[in-house]
């Protein structure tokens, strides 16, 4: 098993624990309600989400300052939060979101206000 499957798996496992703790927003509303509200430690946007579902979340993001990072398929985010495929998740869990990053810190993390991973 390669050290990129074990990552994937890795986040995959940490999405679905935040998930357990209460930590997340699922889908682009509460996404964006999260965000707006202060609560949204990182931001995770499937790679196949819609250019709509993607600008609303970009927008959404613009002036705030949350990381934002692209993974897995509308079908992988959802299933590793136990729901159905989604666009979008927030984590919303502080300790798990730092946990995330430092784990997917290879790969590029963007964010929307200049903070850096």
């Amino acid at each position: 098993m390669s050290d990129e499957v074990t990552a994937e798996s890795r986040v995959a496992g940490l999405l679905g624990l935040a998930r357990r703790a209460g930590g997340v927003a699922a889908g682009t509303e509460a996404v964006r309600e999260a965000i707006r509200a202060g609560q949204a430690g990182l931001v995770v946007v499937a790679t196949d989400a819609s250019p709509t579902q993607s600008a609303k979340i970009r927008r959404t993001l613009a002036g705030h300052p949350v990381h934002h990072v692209s993974w897995g398929s509308q079908a992988e985010l959802g299933a590793a939060v136990g729901l159905a495929p989604l666009s979008a998740v927030a984590v919303t869990h502080p300790r798990l979101a730092v946990q995330m990053l430092e784990l997917l810190e290879s790969r590029t993390v963007e964010s929307f206000s200049g903070v850096e991973a």
